[in-house]
């Protein structure tokens, strides 16, 4: 997103481009783009010029808008679920069958607001200035260096 959100203008980012900087297999970087895409974080453009953009301004998109698009929302959701149908199985009223669900399960879930809340507080436009501030960015494509 970083990447996309620097180099965008004034033609999307392939995803080819993306996998070549970044070493990234194209077909996984591929299922990333799309979670995003499918989340409205980016925008998908088709054709000779086509590739990503984001589909919001860089301040409006947190780390963890992006962290919930790939990691998936419903993902804790489906666990529980899937706890609650394994305690029906074998095993019910078996002492410490229930650890998992009951005891780890929980610090989990805190550990993991923990970690989005801190994501949420940072934005694509705070990612964007870190990489100008570490120079890491490179030039930006269109850039026109003629004196």
């Amino acid at each position: 997103m970083v990447d996309i959100a620097l180099h965008a203008r004034p033609q999307p980012v392939s995803a080819k481009a993306l996998a070549a900087r970044h070493a990234l297999p194209p077909r996984h970087l591929e299922a990333v783009l799309q979670a995003l895409v499918h989340h409205g974080l980016l925008k998908g453009l088709r054709g000779p010029h086509g590739g990503y953009e984001l589909a919001r301004e860089r301040r409006r998109i947190s780390a963890g808008d992006i962290a919930r698009a790939v990691l998936g929302q419903d993902r804790s959701q489906d666990r529980s679920q899937d706890r609650s149908q394994d305690r029906n199985l074998e095993g019910e009223g078996v002492p410490g069958h229930d650890i998992a669900g009951l005891v780890v399960a929980p610090l989990v879930a805190e550990a993991a607001g923990a970690y989005l809340a801190v994501l949420d507080s940072v934005t694509v436009e705070d990612l964007c200035g870190r990489a100008d501030a570490a120079k890491v960015a490179g030039p930006r494509a269109g850039a026109d260096f003629t004196i």
